[in-house]
């Protein structure tokens, strides 16, 4: 079992930045990949990013470019740097827990209870 606790959303204008943080208990953080998702009103959940075991990561075409994942395993703990904000960035962003046992981030059932990120003047 995994509990993970998401941080650092809120508002910010269009081309700020934002920082996201993940923290994670209850198993070992390092045996997990892991992933922000992000669910807009009206929409699908979708992946945003994942970094691997190893720290290999991977961006929608969406993000790629603007948004970094990183993952501190010290700390337990993985980020989403977020800059160049746009309007349709605005969801709720989620972070969860998954394999990468496979070419495509597999996520499990391990997910944080979501921050919610608005970009708007």
């Amino acid at each position: 079992q995994v509990q993970l606790v998401e941080s650092g959303g809120g508002l910010v204008q269009p081309g700020g930045s934002l920082n996201l943080s993940c923290g994670a208990s209850g198993s070992i953080f390092s045996d997990y990949a892991m992933g922000w998702y992000r669910q807009a009103p009206g929409k699908q959940r979708e992946l945003v990013a994942s970094i691997t075991r190893g720290g290999s990561t991977n961006y929608a075409d969406s993000v790629k470019g603007r948004f970094t994942i990183s993952r501190d395993n010290a700390k337990n703990t993985v980020y989403l740097q977020m800059t160049s904000l746009k309007p349709e960035d605005t969801a709720v962003y989620y972070c969860n827990a998954g394999s990468d046992r496979s070419s495509d981030y597999i996520p499990y059932a391990y997910w944080g209870q979501g921050t919610q990120v608005t970009v708007s003047s």
